[in-house]
C-alpha cells in the first residue's frame, strides 16, 4: 500500500472506527499500519490462506453485501475478501480465526434453517435478510461492564471490509473526498487571497 494510491493509513483507521461506532481491534490496526501483504494482486489465481475456497467465496459475497457496487465499485470489486483472508492469516491469532470460521458455519446453518439451502445458494434478498439480522444482533447495545467479551465475528468482518475498502484507491479517491498531502505547492500567493500572513 503506497501513499499515492490510498489515504493516510491512520486517517483510514479513524474513519473506519467512526463508521463502526467504536474502537478498532488491535490486529486490524497492526495489519493496516504494518502495510499488510499486497492483497490487490493475482485476482484470477487467488486462493484463501486462512479459509477454505468455499469460505473464501462466502466472505467475498458478504463483503459485497456490506459495500455493494453502485456508481462506484463494491467491496468485492476492490478485493476486500482477499484483505480479510490476509489479515486473518497474518495478524489474527488461531482462536480468532476459529471463531470467524465458526461464524461462517453458523451463517450457513441459519440460511439452511430459513431457506432450506446454504448461504451461497440463497438468493440475494435472502442473503441480505440473514446479514441484516446478524448485524442487528452483533451491534445490539450491551452492558458497559462486560468483562472478557469476545468480539463477534461479524463485527470483525465489517471492520476489515471497511478498512479494505477505504484504504483502496476506489474507496479513498472515488467514495471519499480525497486530498493529496502535502498537496500542490503555490510559491507566490497574493496576501489579499490568503487574508493574513503566517506566524511560525
Amino acid at each position: 500500500m503506497t501513499h499515492s494510491d490510498s489515504i493516510d493509513r491512520r486517517e483510514a483507521l479513524r474513519r473506519t472506527a467512526l463508521l463502526l461506532g467504536g474502537a478498532l481491534s488491535a490486529p486490524a490496526i497492526a495489519g493496516v499500519l504494518g502495510g499488510c501483504s499486497d492483497w490487490r494482486t493475482d485476482t484470477a489465481t487467488w486462493k484463501p490462506r486462512a479459509f477454505s475456497s468455499a469460505q473464501g467465496e462466502m466472505i467475498a459475497t458478504i463483503v459485497q453485501h456490506i459495500i455493494p457496487a453502485t456508481d462506484t465499485p463494491g467491496a468485492r470489486d476492490v478485493g476486500a475478501h482477499r484483505f480479510v483472508d490476509v489479515m486473518m492469516a497474518e495478524y489474527y491469532a488461531a482462536p480468532d480465526r476459529e471463531r470467524f470460521a465458526a461464524g461462517l458455519t453458523d451463517l450457513d446453518a441459519r440460511a439452511t434453517r430459513a431457506h432450506g439451502r446454504t448461504f451461497l445458494r440463497t438468493d440475494d434478498s435472502g442473503q441480505r435478510a440473514l446479514l441484516t439480522a446478524l448485524d442487528a444482533e452483533t451491534f445490539a447495545p450491551v452492558a458497559p461492564a462486560t468483562p472478557n467479551r469476545e468480539t463477534p465475528w461479524f463485527r470483525t468482518m465489517k471492520e476489515l471490509t471497511l478498512l479494505a475498502y477505504y484504504t483502496s484507491e476506489v474507496g479513498a479517491t472515488k467514495e471519499l473526498r480525497y486530498e493529496s498531502i502535502p498537496g500542490r505547492y503555490d510559491g507566490c500567493i497574493p496576501l489579499a487571497q490568503v487574508g493574513r500572513t503566517w506566524a511560525v
